[in-house]
């Protein structure tokens, strides 16, 4: 059960790799929580991480996850929360993708969206039933904003974002009064490895920050969480802005 704080003692990850993922796990092992389990596909990372995880002191285990496999996952997960009550569930996982590339290639925009936004409602939907009959936790959502508004830079990617974001928010709703909370986390542009080698944009932020924001959303039970905070108001100008302006705009 979580503590008074709202801070899970157990917490199930998928995308055990990401490391906005991993800089959350290590940040709450280091408040209260002592089992983990990292879901992904299986790979020297996932067990690195893994061991990583276990040197601060938690039980960590592996289970095999594959966004691209939705008819797995009840099954995959099921597993998890047979060992017992889930406290947190934190949905990490996605792909960038490339955009110039994807762009020629509809087969691997399809593959972005398939991962970031089927894979999800998959994975989202039957972590939330487990959630349900158990009658307590929380589903963390990793959006981005990329999805608050189509970009000529990322319009692959942020549709994907933009369709798992509102799926989560609708989730949230669904889910009201149930006993579990849904969190919707959008970044900025993250500097990890998924963004190695590209530009930053404004207002970039690191796996560590990211990860500050959800154990302070988590404690406050808050619905929406935005990274850096200063991207809430940011974003809300650049949503009205008329199209034509915000073609210009070099994004």
């Amino acid at each position: 059960m979580k503590d008074a704080f709202g801070l899970p003692q157990s917490l199930l990850v998928l995308g055990g790799t990401s490391e906005i993922a991993l800089a959350t796990a290590r940040r709450l092992i280091a408040r209260r929580t002592r089992t983990v389990w990292l879901a992904g596909r299986p790979s020297p990372a996932l067990d690195a991480a893994a061991g990583r995880l276990r040197e601060l002191g938690a039980e960590v285990r592996t289970v095999a996850f594959d966004a691209l496999a939705p008819e797995s996952h009840e099954e995959a997960l099921g597993k998890v929360f047979a060992e017992g009550d889930i406290d947190l569930v934190l949905l990490a996982f996605g792909v960038l993708g490339d955009q110039a590339h994807d762009e020629r290639e509809p087969l691997n925009a399809v593959r972005v969206a398939q991962t970031n936004y089927t894979g999800a409602v998959s994975a989202g939907l039957v972590s939330a039933r487990a959630l349900q009959a158990q009658g307590h936790g929380s589903l963390v959502v990793l959006s981005s904003v990329a999805g608050e508004r189509a970009r000529r830079a990322n319009f692959i990617y942020g549709s994907s974002k933009a369709g798992l974001d509102v799926f989560a928010q609708g989730l949230g709703d669904a889910l009201h009064g149930t006993g579990v909370h849904v969190m919707v986390v959008r970044p900025g542009f993250v500097r990890s490895r998924m963004t190695a080698g590209r530009e930053e944009a404004p207002f970039a932020t690191t796996p560590e920050a990211v990860a500050s924001a959800i154990e302070l959303g988590l404690r406050r039970r808050s619905e929406t969480v935005w990274v850096p905070g200063a991207l809430r108001v940011v974003m809300s100008a650049l949503r009205h802005l008329p199209r034509p302006l915000f073609r210009r705009l070099p994004v």
